[in-house]
């Protein structure tokens, strides 16, 4: 392979007029004849949604063929949990993406759609109700010959699912999606959503091997990783003053073409806070850059409020930590991103707001795309005029609050190691909930030896 063949994405994006898809031919069994047979791959991406692989059998002996649409998508690093409180015909409307793992429920009519049982898609709540009734009716009438019984059973069922789809009363609809790669619309973008919730949360065993994913997988891999910066320190002896010195490189998938490419990390200390680790990755193929930011020193005992006024554009250029499991939000403008919207980052506090600004706009075409309302798109012209006002300095007196149950996020202190008359620090206890989602809650620091 050249290197320039090497540097081509992996997974690109789904043209008509695209005269050289290249398209992977395998030689396969043919199930009906036992004879070879011939696979065609193409790995795609339709734009604005997922990567996918396109499968294709055709076999010259007997004339089998068979079509296949599998998932190219990446497994996120957690999963995710949305509650959506349907009230009005209005929220039938909301778009939703729904990936393969995603459970599907209804709580209040004991109605649920397991995970792998439909293929993933784009629809939105009014959809999901009418696939599953279109379901339901499909065999009704070889039922109602059968088993009448049953057939009565699910005809009464149906009939709920109709009534429920007319909205007639209120209800919750939860996905749950161990994956990460599900999300339902927010119908008062940019602003926050009372009738959604959205939460995040570590996967345990059961659905680890759901998604693909196996403990001893994860064991290789990881000393995989361990053995790679290791090596790529010089010296023999690996120490917090190596660490410190050294920019550590390793092997990794682009986030957005999924192109081998590398990630180099390097440990620092910010001063009057602590020691944190940033890694930056730079894809040749596709040109996308990333970075990222982890403490490097677990979490505190307590969480962490931050809130600052900005009265100069001075401030803007304020450093700024955020980690991956801290919300931000400006009460001025009703706005609020919550934890893992734009991950983990060490930038000033303009960056930060760009970076908010362009994950809202340029990234998101459930908003700003061809799928947004007129409404919803002079919502967003309008919000973006305002956040434009305060990261050019034009607009003063607004609050910006980082929320970091973890502890670990930091914004700097000018006036340094004096108190700053314009911010707020507070920290606080975390509840059940903040536990939860950090993962602290089962925990076990004391006797865990007992159940190895």
């Amino acid at each position: 392979m050249s290197v320039e063949e090497h540097k081509k994405p992996v997974f690109r994006e789904l043209q008509a007029d695209d005269h050289d898809p290249e398209i992977t031919e395998i030689s396969s069994l043919c199930f009906n004849c036992g004879k070879d047979g011939m696979t065609k791959l193409l790995l795609t991406k339709i734009p604005f949604y997922k990567e996918i692989i396109l499968m294709s059998f055709e076999c010259d002996h007997c004339g089998c063929k068979n079509n296949e649409v599998q998932s190219g998508e990446k497994i996120q690093e957690k999963g995710v949990l949305i509650r959506v409180s349907v009230t009005s015909p209005i929220d039938l409307n909301r778009q939703v993406i729904k990936s393969d793992y995603a459970t599907v429920k209804i709580p209040e009519i004991d109605f649920e759609v397991p995970p792998q049982s439909k293929r993933g898609e784009i629809t939105n709540i009014e959809g999901i109700l009418s696939r599953c009734i279109a379901g339901l009716e499909q065999d009704q009438p070889v039922r109602r010959t059968l088993d009448p019984e049953s057939a009565e059973k699910i005809e009464a069922f149906i009939q709920v699912l109709i009534d429920t789809k007319k909205c007639e009363k209120p209800f919750t609809l939860i996905i749950d999606d161990p994956s990460g790669n599900s999300f339902v619309e927010n119908l008062n973008a940019p602003h926050v959503d009372p009738a959604l919730t959205i939460s995040h949360f570590e996967r345990n065993k059961e659905q680890d091997h759901l998604v693909g994913i196996y403990e001893e997988e994860l064991k290789e891999i990881k000393e995989e990783e361990e053995e790679e910066e290791t090596d790529a320190v010089t010296g023999d002896d690996v120490t917090p003053d190596t660490l410190a010195d050294e920019v550590l490189h390793f092997g990794t998938n682009c986030p957005s073409c999924n192109a081998p490419c590398e990630t180099n990390m390097k440990l620092t200390s910010i001063p009057f806070f602590k020691e944190v680790i940033i890694m930056a990755t730079n894809c040749e193929a596709c040109g996308h850059r990333t970075n990222e930011v982890k403490s490097g020193s677990g979490i505190n005992e307590k969480g962490v409020k931050i809130t600052l006024r900005i009265t100069d554009p001075i401030d803007l250029s304020r450093d700024v930590l955020k980690s991956e499991t801290c919300s931000m939000s400006i009460p001025e403008l009703d706005f609020e991103v919550g934890a893992g919207t734009l991950g983990g980052k060490f930038t000033t506090l303009e960056g930060l707001l760009v970076a908010m600004k362009d994950q809202l706009t340029g990234q998101n075409p459930l908003m700003c795309g061809d799928s947004a309302t007129l409404a919803l798109k002079e919502k967003m012209q309008e919000f973006n005029e305002k956040l434009d006002n305060i990261i050019s300095g034009k607009t003063f007196g607004c609050r910006i609050v980082l929320d970091d149950p973890a502890g670990n996020s930091y914004l700097q202190n000018v006036y340094a190691p004096e108190a700053d008359p314009e911010m707020e620090i507070v920290y606080y206890q975390r509840t059940f909930e903040h536990n939860e989602e950090l993962g602290l809650n089962d925990m076990k620091l004391e006797d865990y030896e007992e159940n190895e």
